[in-house]
């Protein structure tokens, strides 16, 4: 496990590694862990030294949800775990491939009703960190400014701590931190997508996390010659190098690779002890 810590939103210190729980659930398709295997994973994130967990309520499929996985395994949570959760356009699912009139989860009701998922099923009084998850199609027509809105109104009753934003443009970042402070941004980046660049920079300038997720590839596991000669010389796994290129490329960047298997959970925390050298580094590209 890495001992780099990043203090999100300022005052939360987190590890760099976390642990994203979306595959706990098998949501929006794939297989999923037995209840038991989820909830061990859960239990062995925290001891492993990982206190920064990714979830939302809409992480739910077939009566598995990743938010009442979180609450059995851990609750009452360890004074420092930092449980970072999301609303917007998908909203339990149905959002993501909607044009930008019908994205119903950035109404301002809906923004309040996944809030209110999100306390009720976590059992919290106050969430740490909520991302506003912009959607997938329109982005010009998308709007940001009347969610994000909505959120600080939200925040402002203190339901929230910190906000955040999801798949959004340089431009999007650039309005939403003119609207409220903004912890941390999560967007799609890996070693094969790497148009955030810009981004991770101005973040970085500005002490904002940048989050990526699908860190190792997602649903289309990375794979690269080069990437399997730095492995080899490490006696490392493809995805620990993924990962070990991300933490070495900014000390922004905190990463939540999702698992539902206890062998790769341990794998992924360990490649927080993964140092590339520049060699590596410039091979990689």
């Amino acid at each position: 496990m890495t001992t780099e810590r990043w203090a999100l939103g300022g005052d939360l210190s987190v590890a760099r590694i976390g642990y994203g729980a979306m595959k706990l659930t098998g949501w929006p398709k794939g297989e999923r862990p037995t209840r038991d295997t989820a909830l061990a994973i859960l239990r062995r994130a925290v001891e492993l030294g990982v206190n920064h967990i990714d979830t939302s309520h809409y992480y739910s499929r077939d009566g598995v949800a990743a938010n009442e996985l979180i609450r059995e395994a851990l609750h009452p949570y360890p004074d420092d775990l930092v449980i970072v959760t999301k609303v917007g356009a998908l909203v339990e699912g149905s959002d993501v491939a909607l044009p930008a009139a019908e994205k119903t989860g950035l109404t301002p009701d809906n923004l309040r009703r996944g809030i209110e998922a999100n306390l009720r099923s976590l059992g919290l009084d106050r969430l740490d960190v909520v991302n506003l998850r912009m959607g997938d199609l329109d982005r010009t027509q998308t709007p940001l400014a009347a969610p994000l809105e909505t959120l600080l109104a939200l925040r402002e009753e203190g339901l929230i701590r910190h906000l955040g934003i999801s798949n959004v443009t340089a431009a999007e970042f650039d309005e939403a931190r003119k609207i409220a402070p903004i912890a941390c941004v999560q967007n799609l980046y890996n070693l094969a997508q790497r148009d955030d660049d810009p981004l991770i920079d101005a973040c970085a300038e500005a002490g904002i996390a940048y989050v990526p997720f699908f860190p190792v590839g997602g649903f289309r596991p990375l794979t690269a010659e080069r990437l399997d000669a730095v492995a080899a010389r490490h006696g490392a796994t493809v995805p620990q190098v993924a990962l070990a290129w991300l933490l070495a490329r900014s000390p922004n960047t905190l990463l939540i690779p999702g698992t539902g298997s206890l062998d790769h959970l341990e794998e992924n925390v360990a490649a927080g002890a993964l140092r590339l050298s520049a060699q590596d580094i410039a091979e990689l590209g």
